[in-house]
């Protein structure tokens, strides 16, 4: 609900608080970063502590961070509040997702179970836009920040109706440097990233993308020889394990750019209210809530290969009929590619999470968890980062591709423009070039994602799954 909020809220926020492009990335990234960086710490440490104990720690912190957000006066102070809430939105989900496998230890409970914990997803996405939108039509902006305050509040309350707390016994110490060369890593390669599509490369970039990428490598070399390890890379060697991680990382990174460009085109190019462009995703979130409710009798029916290839194409279908979207028309293009889109969303997250707590002992769901949700996270950074900004530099380079690249956003085009009805249209007409081209790409990389599935998943998993 948070997330889907913040898209929506983003363009009046941008009027009121004016961030530049980089701060505005930073806004809708920063949550999303430190969550990456730090869900399989998270998730190790729930299973050692205890998961209900660490859920409430995290949704204090959650809570705390969203008041700091809604009474920001500065693009800083936002995404430094956006960060806390980061920290402690990464003990909330693998915490939850490690107490169902705990509450449900047949496969075929948790499954159905992991398709509601995944349909909520989808209903806080349906929820919040509704809610926001009612919010912003009436309040400011940063009035969507505090409806998390009474599902805080909620959750306090309802902490009693959750089984006793289940832990692994095992006193292994931290591996804090395996931490450390995690998060330092992932800030360090996607912040070269983000600079060079915005910025273009300088030395400070150069030598902050070296650094990341070898931090990266040391902490890949650090996790297959330390006794104690971050990250197990044994469950990496499952071909279902890994092709659900990697099906995460291109899922949301299509997702996460999706709702952000798609967001600002219902608002600011076909101009309606926060409001009306949140009643428009419904049929969005509709899909991918009946589709994770559905996705243990898909599996049973075609078995898991068949369900991850489908599931990947079914969203790649989604992103191209996108493309007949337009600044005058092409709303239908919108409502049938969302809704086709979310069939397969909401079929793949619910997969995804299966998988991760299928592969390993109850005792440690919290690490496998904490893998899989990393790579959710991490993919919604990426997706905003990579194809953000490739929708930044299109949309720059439409408006004037002899001259200097326009550094800002749709909203300050159409400002400059004065009134004047063709420059608006070309200002919009280029935010649509940049558009398609993003959803275009996320098309293309869905469709390797299948192709990579079909040949790395054995065929034998389709009847092991079906049986």
């Amino acid at each position: 609900m948070d997330v889907s909020v913040l898209f929506l809220a983003m363009p009046q926020l941008s009027r009121h608080l004016d961030p530049s492009p980089t701060a505005a990335l930073w806004i809708l990234d920063s949550y999303s970063f430190v969550i990456a960086g730090l869900l399989i710490t998270m998730g190790s440490l729930g299973d050692r502590i205890g998961r209900r104990r660490l859920l409430l720690i995290g949704a204090t912190i959650f809570g705390a961070g969203s008041l700091l957000a809604a009474f920001a006066g500065s693009p800083g102070m936002l995404i430094a509040a956006r960060a806390l809430m980061g920290f402690g939105g990464a003990t909330l989900l693998p915490s939850s997702l490690a107490i169902i496998s705990t509450m449900f230890p047949d496969s075929r409970e948790r499954s159905r179970a992991i398709g509601v914990w995944t349909a909520a997803f989808a209903g806080g996405a349906a929820v919040g836009p509704i809610v926001g939108g009612l919010l912003l039509h009436h309040y400011w902006w940063g009035s969507v920040f505090l409806i998390n305050a009474p599902v805080v509040l909620a959750l306090w309350f309802a902490a009693s109706l959750l089984p006793a707390d289940s832990r692994d016994i095992d006193s292994a110490p931290f591996d804090l440097l395996g931490v450390l060369l995690s998060v330092a890593g992932i800030l360090g390669v996607v912040y070269t990233i983000k600079h060079v599509a915005l910025a273009g490369i300088d030395a400070t970039t150069i030598v902050i993308g070296v650094a990341g990428v070898a931090l990266l490598a040391w902490f890949i070399a650090h996790c297959s020889r330390a006794e104690h390890p971050l990250v197990d890379l044994h469950l990496l060697r499952n071909p279902r394990f890994a092709v659900a991680i990697c099906t995460t990382l291109a899922a949301m990174m299509s997702l996460a750019a999706t709702t952000y460009l798609v967001n600002e085109y219902l608002q600011s190019v076909t101009d309606r209210d926060p409001l009306g462009a949140a009643v428009l995703g419904i049929p969005m979130a509709a899909t991918v809530c009946v589709f994770s409710l559905g996705s243990a009798t898909i599996v049973a029916r075609v078995g898991l290969r068949r369900a991850f290839i489908a599931a990947l194409l079914v969203c790649a279908a989604g992103m191209l009929t996108l493309q007949g979207t337009g600044v005058h028309d092409g709303l239908w293009a919108f409502l049938v590619g969302s809704a086709i889109a979310g069939v397969g969303y909401g079929t793949a997250f619910s997969l995804v999470s299966d998988v991760a707590v299928s592969s390993v002992p109850p005792e440690r769901a919290g690490e496998a968890t904490g893998i899989s949700e990393t790579s959710f996270e991490l993919g919604q950074a990426l997706g905003l980062a990579l194809l953000g900004s490739l929708a930044a530099i299109v949309f720059a380079r439409t408006l004037d591709p002899t001259g200097p690249a326009f550094r800002g956003t749709l909203t300050d085009a159409i400002t400059a423009a004065g009134g004047d009805g063709r420059l608006v249209d070309a200002a919009k007409s280029a935010f649509l070039t940049g558009m398609h081209t993003a959803l275009g790409t996320a098309a293309v990389i869905l469709l390797v994602m299948a192709a990579i599935t079909a040949a790395v998943l054995p065929r034998e998993e389709q009847r092991s799954a079906a049986d």
